[in-house]
């Protein structure tokens, strides 16, 4: 296992989720003081869930080789797929009809690649 007393290994979770935890709570507490949040505040969080949505999706599309020769690593159907969906999302702006005719072209490019 490692060398870390298991008392030390919850200690740290507990220490970091209370950090955690505080950070979190500053910005529910600074937003509450605010009567309105700046404009460029607005601007700025306009590109989190984009973002976030970008870090959960993209990794599993496209990943990291980390073996004798570092490179980009990508199954070619997933990426059509991706693609599919991501103009299917542009055109309806709906979740359901991007997610459902996005699974439907990743598993027929399957069956066909």
């Amino acid at each position: 296992m490692t060398g870390y007393d298991p008392m030390t290994i919850w200690l740290v979770f507990f220490i970091v989720g209370i950090g955690t935890y505080a950070l979190r709570l500053s910005f529910i507490i600074l937003f509450g003081r605010l009567d309105d949040v700046p404009v460029w505040i607005e601007g700025v969080l306009r590109f989190v869930p984009p973002a976030a949505l970008a870090a959960l999706i993209v990794p599993a599309i496209i990943s990291l080789s980390l073996g004798p020769s570092l490179g980009l690593v990508f199954e070619h159907e997933k990426v059509l797929a991706g693609a599919i969906a991501t103009l299917v999302a542009w055109r309806t702006k709906r979740v359901l009809p991007t997610i459902g005719i996005g699974m439907l072209a990743l598993w027929g490019l399957q069956l066909v690649l």
